[in-house]
């Protein structure tokens, strides 16, 4: 079942995106307030951006619109829904993105590691 929010047109379905996108910035898990804290005003280089809508139908954790790259922080509320992420990776993918998942629990306990991996996947990407 896709629910309300797939069932509208799709200018509403961007209108409620933005919403919920403004209203996951404003509320962030503390692994991505963390996370964005060390990526933010290009210290690697690239610029991020938070809770980002893109192709109409999904929201990413970080986004560096520079190099394409989505950053996704897994936490407990990704357990279960393995299919539904690995297919909205690859819609993301085949839309020219690369996606890294970063676990929520090492950016907590090894920030300087989870830096380590973005850095990595920019360099790849670049």
């Amino acid at each position: 079942m896709r629910g309300k929010l797939f069932a509208t047109s799709d200018s509403a379905r961007e209108r409620v995106l933005a919403q919920r996108a403004d209203e996951m910035r404003r509320a962030p898990t503390p692994s991505e307030a963390r996370l964005f804290e060390a990526l933010r005003v290009g210290r690697l280089g690239v610029a991020f951006r938070r809770q980002v809508p893109l192709l109409g139908r999904y929201i990413v954790d970080l986004l560096a619109p520079q190099v394409r790259l989505v950053v996704e922080i897994d936490s407990g509320v990704h357990v279960g829904r393995e299919r539904a992420e690995a297919r909205r990776d690859r819609a993301l993918e085949r839309a020219g993105y690369r996606v890294l998942r970063v676990e929520a629990r090492e950016v907590l306990a090894d920030l300087d590691a989870a830096v380590a991996h973005v850095r990595a996947a920019i360099v790849a990407a670049g």
